[in-house]
C-alpha cells in the first residue's frame, strides 16, 4: 500500500523533478551527455538472447565488488549475459573499462513506475541480484510483480540507516518482502535486515573481501617506476578534502627522514586534482599533477594522481599506502586491494564504513590504524627505515587478503541454490 503511495507520487512529481532537480544535474555534469535516453528507460542496445541477469549496484564501491562475480558467473554458465546498472559517471566509466565479453552496462532510470515498467519488458531479466542498500520501490516492486527472482547481496545496514528505518518498519517490510533473499555483509547485518522485514536472510561473508586483481597497464608502470628510479614510495589513497592537507602540515619532515621516498596523492575524486596541486605548491612542495601529463623528475617531490582507472599501479608499486576518508569522519575506504598488492597498511580513526573488515585485519595484523596524520608519518617513518618491519606488515597483509578471498565461492554457491541451477 505505501509502495502504491509512493509510485503515484513519482509519477506525478516527475516532471517537475526533470524540469528543476534533474536539468541541474546536466548542467553541472552529473549525466551522461549521450546516453541520458537511459535514465528514462529509452533503450537502444537490444537484450542478448539466452540468460540474462540484471545487477545493479549505486555507484563505484559496489560496481567494482560485483566484479569478481561476475567473471565467475559467466564462466560458469556460457549461456548467460549479466546487464549492470549503476548511477554515478564514474561507475559507469570503469564499468565500461573493465566488464568481461558477455556483459554490458546501462545507467539506472530514475525511480518512475513507467520507467521500471519499460525496463522490465525492455531486458526480461532472468534474475536481479541488488548490491546496495539504498532500496528504489517503483524498480523493486515492479520485480517482485514479475515474479522475477529479486536477491540483496552483501546488504549493508549502516547504524544509522537502521535507526532510520526503524521508525518507518511498515514501508521497510514492505520493501524488503518483494526480496526472496537477502545477504548481509556481516552478522549484524543478516539480524538487521531480519529485523526490518526479510523474508529470508543468510550471511555467507562479505563480497568486498573477494576483489579481483585491478586492472594495471605494464607499459605506464614502466615509465612510472623508472621516472621514480628506486625510491620507496608512500602512497596517500582515496583522499578527501582537507585529508591532503592534514599531511602537507607533516611531508616535509618525512622527506627530511627518508630522503629516498616518492609521495603518490590519489584523490577519491579526481576533479580535485587542480585544487590538491595548489594545495601542495602553496606549502613549498615542487609537485606534478598526472592529468595535466607533467613528468615526474628527481626533484618532484609529490605526484598528484588524479587520473580514473589507474589504481592497479598505484598500488603494485607502493610500499606504504594510507587509506584515505579515515582521517575525517567519512567512515573510510576499501583497503583490501592495496593489502592484496601487498602493501604495508595504515588506517585513521574514522572507519565505520568498514568495522567488520577492520576487526579481521587487525586479529591478522594486516593494517595499522593511527588517529592523526603525524600518527601516519611516525609509522610511515619507522616501516620505510626498516626492511624487515616493512617487510613483516607487508607480508601479513597480503596473508590476510589472500584468505579473505574464498566468500566469493560462498556467494556464488548460496546464489546457485537460490536460483535452482
Amino acid at each position: 500500500m505505501i509502495i502504491n503511495i509512493y509510485k503515484t507520487l513519482m509519477t506525478i512529481a516527475f516532471p517537475i523533478i526533470k524540469a528543476t532537480y534533474i536539468k541541474k544535474r546536466q548542467k553541472i555534469g552529473k549525466e551522461h551527455p549521450t546516453r541520458f535516453n537511459e535514465r528514462l528507460a529509452q533503450y537502444t542496445i537490444t537484450r542478448p538472447t539466452g540468460k540474462l541477469y540484471w545487477l545493479h549496484g549505486a555507484s563505484v564501491g559496489e560496481s567494482i565488488s560485483m566484479l569478481p562475480l561476475i567473471d565467475k558467473l559467466l564462466k560458469e554458465d556460457e549461456n548467460l549475459s549479466i546487464m549492470v546498472t549503476t548511477g554515478t559517471l564514474t561507475s559507469a566509466e570503469i564499468m565500461e573499462k573493465r566488464l568481461p565479453p558477455r556483459a554490458f552496462h546501462q545507467f539506472i532510470p530514475f525511480d518512475v513506475p513507467s520507467f521500471a515498467k519499460r525496463l522490465i519488458k525492455h531486458f526480461q531479466p532472468d534474475a536481479v541480484l541488488w548490491f546496495e542498500s539504498e532500496l528504489w520501490p517503483s524498480l523493486i516492486s515492479e520485480i517482485h510483480k514479475n515474479k522475477i527472482p529479486l536477491i540483496l547481496v552483501n546488504g549493508r545496514i549502516s547504524d544509522k540507516s537502521f535507526q532510520t528505518w526503524k521508525k518507518f518498519n511498515f514501508f521497510s517490510k514492505e520493501l524488503l518482502s518483494c526480496f526472496s533473499l537477502c545477504l548481509g555483509q556481516s552478522e549484524q547485518d543478516k539480524n538487521r535486515l531480519k529485523l526490518l522485514g526479510a523474508k529470508r536472510t543468510d550471511c555467507v561473508g562479505n563480497l568486498k573481501f573477494a576483489g579481483s586483481p585491478l586492472p594495471l597497464d605494464a607499459n605506464k608502470k614502466q615509465e612510472i617506476t623508472s621516472a621514480i628510479d628506486n625510491k620507496k614510495v608512500f602512497l596517500i589513497s582515496s583522499t578527501h578534502h582537507n585529508e591532503e592537507e592534514q599531511f602537507a602540515l607533516h611531508l616535509k619532515e618525512l622527506k627530511r627522514i627518508v630522503e629516498d621516498v616518492m609521495i603518490i596523492s590519489v584523490p577519491r575524486h579526481p576533479n580535485r586534482g587542480d585544487e590538491i596541486t595548489q594545495m601542495f605548491k602553496n606549502k613549498g612542495f615542487n609537485t606534478a599533477q598526472r592529468s595535466k601529463g607533467e613528468p615526474i623528475t628527481p626533484s618532484t617531490d609529490i605526484y598528484i594522481a588524479d587520473t580514473i582507472g589507474e589504481m592497479g599501479i598505484w598500488y603494485n608499486i607502493a610500499d606504504v599506502t594510507f587509506i584515505g576518508g579515515s582521517l575525517i569522519p567519512h567512515g573510510g575506504q576499501n583497503f583490501i586491494e592495496p593489502a592484496r598488492d601487498s602493501n604495508a597498511v595504515i588506517v585513521g580513526p574514522h572507519m565505520h564504513n568498514f568495522k567488520e573488515m577492520l576487526e579481521r585485519a587487525k586479529i591478522n595484523n594486516a593494517v595499522y590504524q593511527v588517529h592523526s596524520a603525524p600518527d601516519v608519518i611516525d609509522e610511515v617513518v619507522s616501516l620505510l627505515k626498516d626492511a624487515d618491519y616493512l617487510k613483516e606488515k607487508q607480508n601479513n597483509a597480503k596473508q590476510w587478503a589472500d584468505a579473505e578471498a574464498k566468500v566469493l565461492d560462498n556467494i556464488a554457491s548460496a546464489l546457485k541454490r537460490e536460483l535452482h541451477q
